[in-house]
């Protein structure tokens, strides 16, 4: 696993302040680990502020060595003209930098119009935002290490709030929550985390609760727990649409929505950035049946499939090209489906050879940034 750059920074001592970049510390970008310093590896989901006032969640997992591939989620009100995206009424405000004291965010954060829009914005203004992936062979938005000028880590963000003297209302009913699922799953609470808002401190007070679940078995637990403690009435599901009914991954507490999402534990990520090269072949629509669900919580989110049914003439495929997973990069496709359940997928399949031993196999990729027709639909 890449410990991206590597980032240093000293020990924070101060109460409330576990972000590893503030204007107190020290950046450094060479690898001397000493009892004072905290390396950070990007984990999906992290979220940090650059210079340039962006605020991003890292995305995925494997990283290059002087930059991180992250989504855009707030901008700076002096930047909303260049990002030409419907933005949301609602404004935030980060610190107290004059940068971040009013931020906008895209309503619609990941379709594939919007990210080539946020592509081109980047390239006019802010160029060095932009990385072309050779693994790939495409274009995508990143944060050079250079830019990051703060992190907030879920689950150091957790022990924050835990510490925090005097919270608020909403952060609260944050720990209230955290307590009572860690208490009905068993998982400890050093494997759960915050993130959204509450965990930048610009919550308002009609602010979701955002949480984190770090690893595919506590994931799974607290899937349970959650189930249960729905039972009993302590939580609510809620569900706009078939998506987020078969997910189960939004509900409310107490009158106050929440919504979770699974995290890798530094064990469980098995490549690095570069082990492998994606060329993409052509679209395809067919329904599969999924076959191991262990990694379909995470985002990227990976299904393996079985029993390959094509839907129409030109997704017909000859035997060694038929995929044996679906990775779906649009983070509402998490865990549609379990094991043993079929799906209906329209993606871009992928021939994928390590760099290694030139050894190939096919997926489908199901969120491409190329098309709005990309999706994963339980059956």
């Amino acid at each position: 696993m890449n410990k991206i750059g590597c980032f240093l920074a000293q020990t924070c001592l101060l109460s409330g302040c576990n972000s590893f970049f503030n204007p107190l510390f020290t950046l450094i970008l060479r690898c001397i680990q000493t009892e004072e310093a905290q390396i950070w590896t990007p984990m999906d989901g992290d979220t940090f502020v650059t210079k340039d006032g962006f605020i991003m969640n890292t995305f995925g997992y494997e990283h290059p060595n002087d930059r991180v591939f992250a989504f855009l989620k707030y901008i700076p009100a002096q930047y909303k003209q260049l990002f030409n995206v419907e933005m949301l009424t609602r404004t935030w405000k980060f610190g107290t930098c004059e940068l971040t004291n009013q931020l906008f965010r895209a309503e619609k954060l990941y379709t594939a119009k919007n990210y080539q829009t946020f592509i081109e914005a980047f390239r006019k203004t802010f160029p060095n935002y932009l990385y072309f992936d050779q693994t790939r062979g495409k274009e995508l938005i990143t944060a050079p290490l250079e830019a990051i000028e703060q992190v907030f880590v879920p689950k150091d963000r957790l022990v924050w709030l835990q510490n925090l003297k005097n919270p608020d209302k909403l952060q609260t009913m944050t720990l209230q929550l955290i307590d009572l699922i860690s208490k009905e799953s068993g998982v400890p609470c050093s494997d759960l985390g915050i993130h959204g808002s509450i965990a930048l401190e610009m919550h308002a007070p009609e602010s979701d609760i955002d949480f984190v679940v770090y690893g595919t078995s506590n994931f799974r637990i607290v899937e349970d727990a959650i189930q249960r403690l729905v039972n009993e009435n302590k939580l609510s599901y809620i569900a706009g649409n078939r998506i987020e009914a078969a997910r189960k991954f939004v509900g409310k507490f107490q009158g106050k929505i929440w919504m979770y999402n699974a995290t890798k534990k530094p064990d469980e990520i098995k490549t690095q950035f570069g082990e492998y090269t994606y060329t993409p072949l052509a679209p395809l629509r067919f329904i599969a049946t999924i076959c191991n669900d262990t990694e379909t919580m995470y985002r990227p989110a990976i299904y393996r499939i079985s029993n390959y049914q094509p839907q129409e003439n030109q997704s017909e495929l000859d035997l060694e090209k038929i995929p044996i997973q679906v990775v779906s990069n649009i983070g509402c496709y998490r865990n549609v489906a379990r094991a043993g359940q079929q799906i209906k997928v329209a993606g871009t399949l992928e021939k994928v050879q390590s760099t290694r031993n030139d050894s190939v196999f096919y997926q489908v990729v199901v969120g491409t940034a190329t098309s709005e027709e990309e999706y994963i639909w339980p059956l």
